[in-house]
This record gives C-alpha cells, structure tokens and sequence, in this order.
C-alpha cells in the first residue's frame, strides 16, 4: 500500500514561489505521494491568493490569518475582511497567528507594546475560530526560552473548550507539549526533526502519541535533510516522515495512517 500524506502547514502563495508556479509544486507533491496541502496566509494581502490557489486545485485547501510578524502593519478593522475570507468554502481553519517574540519590534513600537498587540491579535483570532466553528493554527518563537509558547498557552487555555489549536514548527520538549495536548490540541513537526542537531524535537515526536500530532513543511522554509539550506516544498514532506517514523519504530504506513487522520479531523477537509 502506497503512503499517503498531507502537508499540513505550507506556504503556497509565498514570493519565493514564482506566480504560476504552483501546479508544478503540486504535481511533484502528489508524485511523492502528498496527496493533500494546507497552504497558510500570514496578511490580510495574502488571503485572496492562498484562496484562489485552493479554488484552482483540489488538493490545496486554505487558511487565513494575520502573522504575529505583521500586527503592526495591519489596519484596526482587519477583522471584518478576515471572516469574510474566513468564510470561504476551501477555508478550513484560522492561521497562521500566534505570538513572535524573536523578531524584534518595529520602529515605533517597543517590545512591550508589540508583544500586547500581538496577544490581543492571537485572542481576537481565537474568538473569531470559535464563531465560525473553525480550529486554528498557532505559530510561537523566541530568541531564547518558551516565554511566547507560555503566552500563546495560556490565551488558548480561555477558548479550548471551543476552539482546538496546533503548535506548528514545535521545537521544545515533550515536557512543553504536555500542556498543549492536555487542552486537547496537536503538535506539529518540520524537516527540522531530519537535522543533526534535533535530538529534542525527535525525543518529543518519539513520544508523542498517534492522534496528537502531524507533519509539515512550512515550505518554502526549512527544507529537510537531504535539501536542507533550499527552497523548501510540499514534496519534500515524506523526508520528515520518514525520519519520525524510523525514530518511532513504525512503518511509514503506519504514520502516514495515523496523521492523515489526525489531519483529515483536525482542519475538517470538506
């Protein structure tokens, strides 16, 4: 039986893709046997195009959000036009949102002030998932501890009876996973668990269990081993499955069947 797998997190309308260039990335992610990409706005300027991308090709469905990265960019009414894009019929989940404490702040603002826009943004969204009865997609970073993901806990820890969310790109600990799975929400690992220097992240996908967590690419960043330091893309998602699946001592069939499931009930593909 042929593994199957859905990129869970990419970026399709990214400008690192060349416009019209994404019938040839989805041709080659179905040839290795990625059947199904979730490609993520990160500005309300990106939301039409993710979509359109979605409307154009069955295997890609949408998600839109406002990045932590660009809160300060983005109008006080963004809300209005974002469920109206929230509502389209290939949008499956609210994203990506989240809190970004690496980044410094912009011009203008101090870390302070950048950090509480970007929080109450990461709330706004929350309630917005909940009134459309979407889940929501969840991006955290810091330049040295978890002080973001503690943040970005705690906001969800108000709407997870409503709302269920997903960690991308999650870096730490099974220990810094714990609370996450414990409001009842996923993880979700990169080519990042295929570099040399991934023992934690691989220990977490090692000890997560089946149903808590999925795959991604976050193409066109982070490709994996053997790709690493390219542009990244849907294709190159077995490359991480491989790699946690030999780490978890199971078949690629094996993961491929419990992520696919984890996927298909997470984003409610139509």
């Amino acid at each position: 039986m042929t593994p199957f797998f859905t990129d869970s997190h990419c970026h399709l309308a990214s400008h690192k893709f060349a416009p019209g260039e994404q019938g040839e990335i989805i041709t080659r992610a179905r040839e290795h046997g990625v059947r199904r990409m979730v490609t993520l706005a990160t500005c309300l300027d990106d939301c039409p195009t993710n979509l359109e991308i979605a409307e154009k090709h069955p295997e890609v469905f949408a998600c839109v959000g406002i990045h932590p990265c660009d809160v300060h960019e983005t109008r006080e009414d963004y809300l209005q036009p974002l469920e109206a894009f929230a509502r389209h019929p290939r949008c499956v989940a609210i994203g990506e949102t989240g809190l970004d404490y690496y980044h410094p702040a912009p011009v203008g603002w101090t870390d302070e002030s950048y950090h509480a826009r970007q929080r109450a943004f990461l709330d706004q969204h929350f309630q917005l998932a909940a009134q459309l009865g979407k889940n929501i997609v969840i991006h955290t970073r810091d330049r040295s501890g978890d002080a973001s993901l503690q943040d970005a806990l705690a906001i969800y820890g108000k709407h997870a009876d409503r709302v269920r969310a997903v960690f991308h790109c999650f870096p730490f600990s099974m220990e810094a996973a714990q609370p996450i799975l414990d409001l009842g929400g996923l993880i979700s690992f990169t080519g990042i668990a295929t570099f040399k220097n991934a023992a934690v992240v691989i220990d977490t996908a090692t000890r997560c269990p089946a149903g808590s967590f999925m795959i991604e690419t976050d193409a066109p960043y982070l490709a994996p081993v053997p790709h690493r330091g390219k542009r990244n893309e849907p294709a190159f998602t077995r490359f991480t499955a491989e790699t946690i699946a030999r780490a978890r001592g199971e078949s690629l069939e094996e993961l491929a069947g419990h992520t696919e499931t984890t996927a298909a009930a997470f984003y409610n593909f139509p």
